[in-house]
């Protein structure tokens, strides 16, 4: 009998869709509001950390401490009235398409909020394709933290598995847990950082990246 193939995380933001840098801009607003200038190019670098973490990192505990929870809240609203301005990277649908012609589960792995990823999945039209998909509900920790890439194996009863992530803490996370990782150079990390974090390979985009499903790690091994 013929191994089953590994079913695939893909990572949302930045992944599928172009948010990356509506987000670094979100938070920009957002530490501005509470007296934080913070580079946008240093906000772009944690793009794909999660809000858990990324004030501490860009500022300090005690900032997160003081004004944590409140610039988390005001970053989420900023986000939300850019929403709209989001499209889906090119390829991202057939990407989805190609993985299940070919018999992988798929699962969309998110920590953001389930509205957010409710907008993404009727973006992608993609209810009917995957097999199951994660928000900030199904985590305790963010990435780097592998919690999400659990939480969605989880969602595929576990089994082999392969990471596809546009950042260097999908890669982190998902070494944590010695699931293969794989990039795209869509969130705007370079080659060198994303596999200097563990990514096996990199592709320059979706349509790349779909021309590798029949070579590992997406092959059995």
């Amino acid at each position: 009998m013929a191994k089953a193939l590994p079913a695939v995380i893909l990572d949302i933001d930045g992944t599928l869709v172009d948010t990356n840098y509506h987000h670094a801009v979100a938070w920009f607003r957002a530490m501005r509001q509470h007296g934080h200038v913070v580079p946008n190019w240093k906000i772009h670098r944690h793009i794909g950390m999660g809000g858990d973490k990324l004030v501490a990192a860009l500022l300090s505990d005690e900032a997160e401490a003081r004004d944590g929870d409140a610039i988390r809240a005001a970053e989420g609203a900023l986000y939300l009235s850019m929403i709209e301005e989001v499209e889906p990277l090119r390829g991202a649908r057939e990407l989805l398409e190609d993985l299940r012609d070919r018999g992988h589960q798929i699962v969309l792995a998110s920590s953001a909020k389930a509205n957010e990823v409710d907008h993404y999945l009727d973006l992608l039209d993609a209810r009917g394709i995957v097999d199951g998909w994660t928000t900030s509900d199904d985590v305790e920790e963010t990435k780097p933290a592998p919690d999400l890439i659990q939480a969605a194996l989880a969602k595929v009863d576990g089994g082999e598995a392969v990471m596809v992530g546009d950042s260097t803490w999908d890669c982190k996370a998902a070494e944590r847990v010695k699931v293969p990782s794989v990039a795209v150079l869509t969130g705007g990390f370079s080659s060198e950082e994303l596999e200097a974090s563990g990514a096996s390979a990199v592709y320059t985009s979706i349509d790349e990246l779909r021309g590798a499903l029949d070579a590992p790690p997406f092959t059995t091994r």
